[in-house]
């Protein structure tokens, strides 16, 4: 899962989670998790003044950002040493869970079609 500003999402991204109007988590959603956006929802969005949104993956890659094969080749050196202990297994396990979770199985990066 990646926060973009809505000026650099594109049709056919996947909303993360529910958007609100300015941001804010209270009130009713104005649009839904699971949405695909489209150009035109892109529009009313905007004129709605959304300014950020929650897409699904990590479809947009500034410089600095890291693959998952990166961070996980980083989260493997981290947990080397203490792998032996079935407590520190799990919490290892949940955490590569979760990057694969948010940044997508295939690092939010999209197979060319």
């Amino acid at each position: 899962m990646q926060k973009i500003p809505l000026m650099l999402t594109k049709e056919g991204m996947v909303l993360a989670r529910d958007v609100f109007r300015n941001d804010s988590a209270t009130g009713i959603p104005i649009c839904g998790k699971g949405t695909v956006l489209t150009e035109s929802l892109i529009t009313r969005l905007d004129h709605m003044d959304v300014q950020s949104v929650y897409v699904s993956g990590h479809p947009v890659w500034a410089d600095g950002d890291r693959s998952l094969e990166d961070m996980l080749q980083d989260l493997d050196r981290r947990f080397e040493k203490v792998r032996h202990d079935s407590l520190t297994t799990k919490l290892y396990d949940i955490y590569v869970k979760y990057l694969k979770r948010s940044m997508g199985d295939d690092g939010g990066r999209r197979e060319a079609e």
